[in-house]
């Protein structure tokens, strides 16, 4: 049980390094445009790496889940609220998978 507790204290240490490092070494402001930009879109990156691997598991058939992302991907792009997008994605999902 001993084991557990040192990973935990692992984890815990990793977490504040990779927290606590960028802000103790890094003090001017970071004037490169390749690197703002990098730096900007990374939580987008990461966001969309972790979530559509579960979006197409998310229901029995890859065809129902694929159908509910490009229906995602459509109401986005034209700009629809985050509830609207997330609810017809549901409902495109369901009903396709009903019929498959």
């Amino acid at each position: 049980m001993s084991n557990v507790y040192a990973y935990i204290f692992l984890m815990a240490v990793v977490t504040y390094a990779i927290r606590a490092l960028p802000l103790t070494l890094i003090r001017k402001e970071i004037k490169s445009t390749f690197i703002r930009s990098f730096l900007y879109y990374v939580p987008y990156a990461t966001l969309a790496a972790m979530t559509f691997p579960a979006i197409l598991s998310a229901t029995n058939s890859h065809i129902s889940a694929f159908a509910g992302f490009c229906a995602a991907l459509v109401l986005a792009f034209n700009k629809k609220s985050l509830l609207t997008v997330a609810g017809l994605a549901c409902a495109t999902a369901f009903v396709v998978e009903f019929f498959v």
